[in-house]
């Protein structure tokens, strides 16, 4: 069985790792470089860097921070924030990253996501998704940070964009991102249910037992987790123990 990857998340915008809660409301949570290099020691299967600004301000990705970060980083480092073309990918991958995300371009031009794919093969391609209520009572992509509703159906997003060689799915809840209220298992379900590929639940963990129901329950691949890491409520060891208590295979923290 495949061991359940935990993977520390910096969000980056003007150069500092910053948290909120619901996309919005953002603090300053130190410094990126310093932060990679502290969870790769305490035992991150990988670090997941979002530029979280770079979509909203349109611009490209900040290669020497990522470039930097990649030093410090021993474990796969998947970065996502403004890539647009395969040639964005390229250089991102260049500057160190192992895995690109792709959000907001791709789902304004989904080839975006063949394209990557054939180019650099599909297990260097995560599909970012950023999904909210509607008013529906179901859920919608948002894109541009949590900024710009689009009114699609993120499972039907996230089926599609496996089909078109996305190798990973990065499902964050914003409704329950920042809150230490739990992952929003029925979406994480749902997702799960339609992908053939590791899906990576994102968005509200806040105890042990969060983290062993996104895998249990939700049927995630790897969890994410930023501010109850930052803020040191929780270590990757304490989830690690948590997830091999309830007899989750995971690799031993350090």
């Amino acid at each position: 069985m495949l061991r359940t990857r935990v993977i520390p998340c910096l969000d980056v915008a003007g150069g500092r790792v910053v948290k909120g809660v619901n996309f919005v409301d953002l603090v300053d949570e130190g410094d990126p470089v310093e932060l990679a290099a502290r969870y790769t020691a305490e035992g991150a299967d990988e670090i997941c860097y979002l530029d979280i600004g770079a979509a909203p301000e349109e611009r490209a990705t900040l290669l020497d921070l990522v470039h930097r970060t990649a030093r410090e980083v021993f474990v796969p480092l998947t970065v996502g924030g403004g890539v647009r073309s395969p040639e964005d990918m390229r250089s991102v991958l260049r500057a160190g990253a192992d895995k690109v995300a792709v959000n907001t371009a791709a789902v304004a031009v989904p080839d975006l996501i063949d394209r990557c794919a054939a180019a650099f093969g599909r297990q260097c391609v995560v599909l970012a998704v950023d999904a909210q209520s509607s008013a529906a009572g179901r859920w919608e992509v948002v894109v541009n940070g949590g900024r710009a509703p689009t009114g699609r159906d993120p499972i039907d997003w996230i089926a599609e964009g496996v089909e078109r060689g996305a190798g990973e799915i990065l499902l964050t809840s914003i409704d329950r991102d920042g809150t230490n209220n739990g992952y929003d298992l029925n979406l994480l379900a749902a997702a799960t249910a339609v992908s053939h590929v590791p899906v990576i639940a994102s968005g509200g963990a806040g105890v042990p037992a969060h983290f062993v129901d996104a895998v249990t329950e939700g049927g995630a691949a790897a969890v994410l987790a930023a501010s109850t890491l930052h803020r040191g409520t929780l270590t990757i060891n304490q989830i690690k123990g948590a997830l091999a208590t309830a007899g989750i295979p995971v690799r031993e923290a350090a």
